[in-house]
């Protein structure tokens, strides 16, 4: 039986940490730094393109109309930007 896991933030520092042999407060600042510089791309409407890995990039959701599930009442959606990631095509032969 597979066992499926998440990993959180500390996690992930931990193994990159652990990996790069350096402290966890280094490997802490490193990983802000990548999620600081990936939201400004974003924010700026630009995309961040890590070959082998993927893409992250601004989606446009066009407005719509849904329904409240507790109602069945028409409810409008306004349109937004949304965050997308589009895995590469080395990790998605990995998984």
């Amino acid at each position: 039986m597979l066992k499926f896991h998440t990993m959180n933030k500390a996690e992930l520092i931990a193994k990159i940490a652990d990996d790069a042999e350096i402290t966890k407060t280094q490997a802490n600042s490193a990983l802000d730094s990548f999620i600081e510089a990936v939201t400004k791309t974003l924010k700026g409407g630009g995309k961040v393109t890590l070959v082998g890995f993927g893409t992250f990039s601004v989606s446009k959701r066009a407005a719509r109309n849904g329904r409240n599930p507790q109602t069945g009442a028409v409810i409008k959606i306004k349109a937004k930007k949304v965050a997308r990631f589009k895995a590469g095509k080395e990790l998605s032969s990995k998984m």
